[in-house]
């Protein structure tokens, strides 16, 4: 059991660590935070913190450092939850509403807004395109060869695949694209196949063969695309860390997060849950971000889980903003995508 005392100075220890990135000691907390006992006490008692494992010092002339465990206890008990106030959540309201045109410009603005707000790494799934419906499709010949097909999700995503096709002017493809809607508007568009349009080759027995050449090369294009597209922002923000002077570390640190596979990694490695979570040094579930904190939420488009919001941070991060600020961005999101803010 740690006794109240203890619990305080853990989180004044936790609090200027987070703001100043040096070893606190007694003296400091002494002369800083008025804790009404003597340096020799609170020496006493960062001793017996950091025999229950929740600091460290680097050094033997040095103040102690919060320890994982540390940072856990302070997350889960000690944080005293920040609230945004009412000039930072207008903005967040304004910035995410600004020339709102398609999904992608929501999470591309939602994922900027996150990492300037805390100085963090942002990372923000968009909804998985294949597992949305069918909501609208368009073919339009762009060349005597080529044809761009425009394929509009349920969740708002816009994808344009380009076909090669000959020799075939607007009208059939006009026709064409408006059966092909007609029949499988609200179809999953990864159970798009050619035996889903059995029916639709003898509604158009006349374009047949196109039939037969378009669905499998649309099936096919459509298994190429990414399960999950994610949007960064706030790389740049890992040269401001202390932890990350060193310049190989700091290399090593902005390739991993840079990679693609390494983002989707991130994201589906995530608890698929509603409130915010946050893991913590090995913790966190990814081996390469062994000395990172990852916070992380889900947030809902028609009702479902469609995406995630994720901060990446060194685990001297500032908890209670990075929390705030996520937990007011998924509701603003949320709300936009239900419409409440249109």
């Amino acid at each position: 059991m740690v006794d109240d005392r203890k619990l305080k100075i853990l989180r004044v220890i936790i609090d200027d660590f987070i703001r100043t990135a040096q070893p606190v000691g007694s003296r400091t907390l002494a002369k800083k935070y008025g804790l009404g006992i003597s340096s020799a006490t609170i020496r006493n008692e960062m001793a017996d913190l950091e025999d229950l494992g929740l600091l460290t010092q680097p050094h033997t002339s040095a103040g102690r450092v919060p320890s994982e465990d540390g940072y856990r206890l302070y997350v889960d008990s000690l944080m005293q939850n920040r609230k945004l106030d009412i000039q930072q959540k207008d903005l967040i309201r304004k910035l995410l509403l600004h020339r709102v045109i398609e999904i992608d410009d929501v999470i591309k603005q939602t994922s900027a807004i996150m990492a300037d707000m805390t100085g963090l790494v942002s990372l923000v799934s968009l909804p998985q395109f294949k597992k949305s419906k069918l909501e609208n499709m368009k073919l339009i010949r762009v060349t005597d060869s080529k044809v761009m097909l425009i394929l509009v999700s349920s969740s708002g995503i816009v994808k344009n695949l380009t076909l090669a096709m000959s020799d075939i002017n607007q009208r059939v493809l006009d026709m064409i694209s408006d059966t092909l809607l007609q029949k499988l508007h609200g179809t999953p568009i990864e159970d798009i196949t050619p035996k889903a349009v059995h029916n639709i080759k003898k509604e158009l027995a006349e374009y047949a063969d196109l039939i037969e050449y378009l669905v499998p090369l649309l099936r096919d294009t459509l298994r190429e695309i990414d399960d999950v597209d994610v949007q960064l922002d706030g790389v740049n923000n890992i040269f401001n860390y202390a932890e990350y002077q060193d310049v190989l570390k700091v290399r090593n640190l902005y390739e991993k997060i840079t990679s693609k596979k390494f983002q989707s990694l991130v994201i589906n490695t995530r608890p698929l849950s509603e409130e915010v979570s946050i893991g913590i040094g090995k913790n966190n579930q990814i081996d390469d971000l062994s000395e990172c904190s990852i916070i992380s939420a889900t947030y809902k488009f028609n009702g479902k889980q469609a995406g995630t919001l994720c901060f990446i941070g060194p685990t001297r991060m500032d908890y209670s903003l990075a929390v705030s600020v996520m937990g007011y961005i998924k509701e603003t999101l949320e709300g936009i995508f239900s419409g409440i803010y249109l």
